[in-house]
């Protein structure tokens, strides 16, 4: 089923996930939808990114948009929406099925291994996607999907945010929304001076040593001004309560005024008293890829762990001279 706004993969038809708007939560339905923001511009990247979007910009062998889905589906997500512009067209073909004519360059070339990782990517997870439209903004892309996603909690993040970690970043957010029933978002333990200039930080009363029971965030407040050492890193595991909020938080939007999840949406939540938690996600590493600095970092980081060129690219690095 096509049209101009909205790709439904039939997965999701057979699936049954279409229908139902906002109901009330409940706390023991599994998480298993995750939608990705993929509809900015990428202009820090331009003129690449012209034709090419920068969640297709690749991490050696694979685009950075695939490490992120290979992360949730293995947290166990099954269903993922990804929200796209226009000149997002290039991200359905990538996790669309396998060409013909790919698959028979492929079979002649006896490169059995490569056809079978090609062939994987389409089968990862149900996928969907849907154009952005309306208020530009974070909050945009999750009022869009709220047919989709109905009354199951669910995860939303942005496509050039990449967090390794072990356990599974995900799975860990996942752990604290079964145990608490609330909403969650993945933080990092800042220690440096320069990183409470960089993150929001979460307050709130500590549940446990790395659980914080939230009950306000600070954009990048200074350490002086900081209600902890929790920094809130991408994305967020959220209620189907946050349709409410969004609804209102969208109606007492001023002309002209941009939609942000945390100030028009996640604020009311906490003033509200809705459940929402920060939680630290241990064993983990943050890859920011949405500018140049950092995504040259990532790419050497990830060709280090590469087993197909990490020894090669590491005698490179040393044999490389600077002024």
């Amino acid at each position: 089923m096509r049209s101009k706004l909205v790709v439904v993969s039939q997965s999701f038809h057979r699936a049954g996930l279409l229908g139902a708007g906002t109901m009330s939560f409940m706390s023991k339905k599994p998480v298993r939808k995750a939608v990705i923001g993929a509809a900015g511009f990428g202009t820090r990247f331009l003129p690449q990114t012209k034709a090419m979007p920068k969640e297709m910009l690749p991490l050696v062998d694979k685009p950075i948009i695939q490490y992120i889905v290979e992360e949730l589906v293995r947290a166990g997500i099954e269903d993922i929406v990804i929200v796209t512009g226009y000149h997002k067209r290039t991200i359905e073909d990538h996790f669309d099925y396998i060409s013909g004519d790919l698959r028979t360059n492929l079979e002649q070339g006896k490169k059995q291994e490569l056809l079978e990782q090609t062939q994987k990517i389409s089968s990862l997870a149900n996928f969907v996607y849907v154009r952005q439209k309306g208020v530009y903004g974070t909050a945009t892309p999750v009022q869009n999907v709220a047919h989709l996603i109905g009354d199951e909690p669910f995860i939303y993040v942005f496509a050039d945010d990449v967090i390794i970690a072990e356990p599974n970043c995900y799975k860990q957010m996942m752990d604290t929304h079964y145990e608490t029933g609330g909403s969650v978002i993945p933080c990092i333990r800042l220690t440096e001076d320069i990183e409470f200039t960089r993150y929001g930080v979460v307050g709130g009363k500590h549940v446990s040593p790395d659980v914080i029971r939230m009950d306000r965030i600070i954009e990048k407040p200074g350490k002086a001004n900081a209600p902890s050492d929790f920094g809130a890193v991408g994305g967020y595991l959220l209620t189907p309560d946050v349709f409410d909020y969004i609804d209102a938080g969208l109606n007492s939007l001023k002309p002209g005024e941009e939609f942000y999840l945390t100030d028009s949406v996640i604020q009311p939540m906490l003033a509200a008293g809705q459940k929402f938690y920060g939680t630290l996600i241990k064993n983990s590493r943050r890859y920011d890829t949405g500018n140049k600095l950092d995504y040259l970092k990532t790419m050497v980081d990830f060709a280090l762990r590469n087993e197909d060129v990490k020894d090669d690219f590491k005698k490179y690095l040393k044999s490389l001279k600077f002024d």
